[in-house]
């Protein structure tokens, strides 16, 4: 089963621990904080628990900071979008565009944070379209995304996603693909966002 993202949400965060107790504390106080809507909060491997939640911007805002104070000593990573591009909770929703593109472009990093961050300015800064993006069990607690469009624009992404995860050193490898086969992209997005079917 694949997330349900309700609509209206402006900004997402995430924020990812090392325990999966003080998750559960996190994620209590948090939503007692601001009235967000949380999207996920679950066990990824090996052995993290993530929080990904959004709504309008100042009550993430407030929920986000009051998470981080909460999460000190376990937190191994966080984002804060306040603007999220569109896209991204389309995807994580489990909507895909599978087509048939020009060019396809993907993106791997070793962190859900990160990869998310790297999706989020890939498809704000080239005219490309966000297709899918992959944080599933199996994935050892890596992450990808998937865009598509012209070459030069794909490239573009490609490049821009990489620009977000290597100075993070998070980046793992990008491939650019032209003229993919007409059943690739159903091959690559096979599997719903945090292991639903």
């Amino acid at each position: 089963m694949a997330l349900t993202v309700p609509p209206g949400l402006d900004a997402l965060a995430l924020l990812e621990l090392g325990s999966v107790a003080r998750g559960y504390r996190v994620l209590d106080w948090m939503v007692k904080e601001a009235p967000v809507t949380v999207v996920e909060a679950n066990l990824v491997e090996p052995g993290k628990y993530l929080i990904l939640f959004g709504g309008g911007v100042a009550e993430v805002e407030a929920s986000f900071a009051q998470g981080v104070a909460l999460a000190e000593g376990v937190l191994l990573d966080q984002l804060l979008l306040p603007f999220a591009h569109p896209r991204l909770w389309a995807c994580l929703a489990g909507h895909e565009s599978v087509g048939d593109p020009d060019c396809v472009g993907i993106v791997e990093g070793t962190g859900v944070a990160a990869v998310l961050a790297a999706a989020d300015r890939s498809a704000k800064e080239a005219e490309v379209h966000l297709a899918g993006l992959r944080i599933a069990p199996g994935l050892g607690g890596k992450a990808y995304y998937v865009v598509t469009g012209a070459q030069n624009a794909v490239e573009a992404a490609v490049e821009a996603g990489r620009a977000v995860l290597g100075p993070k050193g998070r980046l793992l490898d990008t491939q650019v693909i032209p003229r993919a086969h007409a059943e690739f992209l159903p091959w690559v997005l096979r599997r719903a966002p945090f292991g639903g079917s």
